[in-house]
């Protein structure tokens, strides 16, 4: 049996779960899904889009439910997609309401229920202090409100995803760990605990987060923990709100890919704030990536558990100008004489620079026939299959060899399309990036302009909150909760705000995930009504009830008022 390293792909062993026809983890290909975003009482268009959704690659559908009615109709919905003979499972989405998932059991093959809002009381963010006693007391109440449910779905045959969100850890939650990853990791094993005590294993996991570097770090510190109990339920990954356009399918790319990349994830959806069937394409583009380092070979090198993804390091080098040191990561480029854009201007160019250039392969490093000296900036690249794996293996050669010159990675894309070159680049770059080895990076392609393939790499930069360069928009996929057209807002938005460099604006469709992942922005526009919307400022309402047709102008006063327009 050939020896794997740390750095060589594959996946992590998971327990299979059946859902319906559609078995995930164990060793089942990473499935595909996606989420509509009807109402379930419009059953021809729930149908209708159902099916193009499932045209386009899922296999999965989920829809929200927000009640026990909607959830009632997810049996009609059902029986019209097998009578057109489509046999895809679908699921429902469950948020404070338990009567609707209870309602939703009998009538699909997988419910999603929220640990942060399943029992616990929807969040008002206050500070509630318990004692040891009090906290046991109310992981009681927790265990005799979920044992009927999970009664419920093994009569009907019915698998469960624990879905946590940043954006809705409960208050009890809140109050014993805060906002950080470990809140989330115990908001799940909690009720994880529940299910293997009363021998319910038909279990699959997610644990989100609209910010990349959170979602990244929080799905590592939830395998360990579930490493700890001998627990192995297979992860469905995805990042929320990430948005639309390239942007959104970078970020996607990035803390979904890294993932992936090292072995983890066994279902992922990417949410982006489009048409549904248009997340398909790209989740696709994503494994077809991945499926390509499983015939890579092996790649013989050691390992520096410092810089394990989601670690939070970042390998120590000596500055060389503005490269390396406490300096943010750069982008490199080949040309100077080419015309970019005003937010996505490379900081070097290779071919006019005074830096101490060595450019240096993966395969030497780990050879050790490199020949560094102090005081080069090193450009590092590869023409491993493995593409990640090879080059995180030459970055940790070089933290144990105690090499601190500064790395600028560079990736090469020749004969691929535009959107191939982002998810590859997103993917090869992102991990690199999101485990604090690279002082810079370098994208090179053929079928993108020297000014685009500096936009792609500044866009992963920010992905993995390491360059702030432009607006970022945190906004929902849309669901059945959404209350207004979520589409066309977020254009009206980005065209009031795109100039406002930093700033991070919200766009969310309803209150269960809005207040919460918005913690993590400046400002919030937030479906309150139909017709209606809220804004925030950070996780304060400051304006309720606004009528939809004059937010986005009072969106642009409160960023006025509070100093922030330029």
């Amino acid at each position: 049996m050939i020896k794997m390293s740390e750095f060589d792909y594959r996946r992590r062993p998971t327990t299979e779960v059946r859902v319906g026809t559609t078995a995930i983890g164990g060793n089942n290909p990473v499935r595909l899904q996606s989420m509509a975003s009807t109402s379930t009482m419009d059953t021809e268009n729930s149908v209708a889009q159902a099916e193009r959704i499932i045209e386009a690659g899922a296999e999965l559908v989920r829809f929200t439910a927000q009640g026990v009615r909607e959830a009632g109709n997810l049996s009609e919905i059902r029986s019209r997609l097998r009578e057109h003979g489509y046999d895809t499972p679908l699921v429902a989405d469950i948020h404070f309401n338990p009567k609707a998932a209870f309602a939703a059991a009998p009538n699909v093959e997988k419910v999603r229920i929220n640990p942060g809002n399943f029992v616990d009381p929807g969040r008002t963010f206050r500070k509630i202090e318990y004692t040891d006693e009090e906290y046991a007391a109310e992981l009681d109440r927790l265990e005799q409100a979920l044992v009927p449910f999970l009664e419920t779905c093994r009569a009907n045959d019915t698998a469960i995803r624990l879905g946590v969100n940043h954006g809705s850890l409960s208050d009890r939650i809140m109050s014993r760990y805060g906002d950080t990853p470990a809140g989330m990791v115990e908001s799940v094993m909690e009720f994880l605990r529940v299910c293997r005590r009363n021998g319910f294993d038909r279990v699959v996991i997610s644990i989100k987060a609209s910010n990349v570097v959170v979602m990244v770090s929080t799905v590592v510190l939830l395998v360990k923990a579930m490493d700890a109990e001998d627990m192995h339920f297979p992860l469905h990954l995805g990042v929320t709100e990430a948005g639309d356009g390239e942007d959104g399918r970078i970020k996607s790319a990035v803390g979904i890919g890294s993932l992936l990349a090292t072995g983890l994830g066994d279902t992922i959806r990417v949410s982006l704030s489009e048409e549904p069937e248009l997340e398909l394409p790209v989740a696709r583009a994503i494994m077809d990536y991945i499926d390509t380092f499983a015939g890579a070979p092996s790649i013989d090198a050691a390992y520096n558990e410092a810089f394990a993804l989601g670690s939070g390091n970042r390998r120590e080098s000596a500055a060389v100008g503005q490269v390396g040191g406490d300096n943010p990561p750069v982008v490199m480029a080949a040309r100077r004489a080419d015309a970019y854009e005003t937010d996505a201007v490379p900081d070097i160019f290779a071919d006019d620079t005074n830096l101490p250039i060595h450019n240096v392969t993966a395969a030497e490093i780990l050879a050790g026939k490199a020949g560094i000296r102090p005081g080069e900036v090193l450009v590092l690249s590869t023409d491993h299959a493995n593409r990640p794996g090879h080059l995180s293996a030459a970055l940790h050669a070089l933290t144990l060899a105690g090499i601190d010159n500064p790395v600028i990675v560079r990736t090469d894309y020749r004969g691929l399309s535009p959107d191939d070159v982002r998810v590859r680049a997103s993917i090869d770059l992102g991990g690199i990036l999101l485990s604090g080895l690279a002082d810079g990076i370098m994208i090179e392609s053929d079928s993108l302009t020297p000014a685009e393939s500096a936009r792609l790499a500044f866009a992963i930069l920010q992905s993995a909150r390491l360059r702030i360069t432009r607006t970022e928009y945190i906004s929902c996929p849309g669901c059945g909760r959404t209350l207004f057209d979520l589409q066309s807002t977020l254009a009206q938005v980005k065209a009031a705000t795109s100039h406002l460099k930093g700033l991070k604006i919200g766009v969310m469709g309803c209150i269960v995930n809005g207040p919460g992942e918005m913690a993590d922005a400046d400002y919030g526009y937030v479906g309150a009504g139909v017709g209606h919307v809220s804004l925030y400022k950070g996780r304060e309402c400051v304006r309720k009830g606004i009528p939809a047709e004059e937010a986005v102008e009072r969106l642009v006063e409160l960023i006025k008022e509070c100093g922030d327009w330029k």
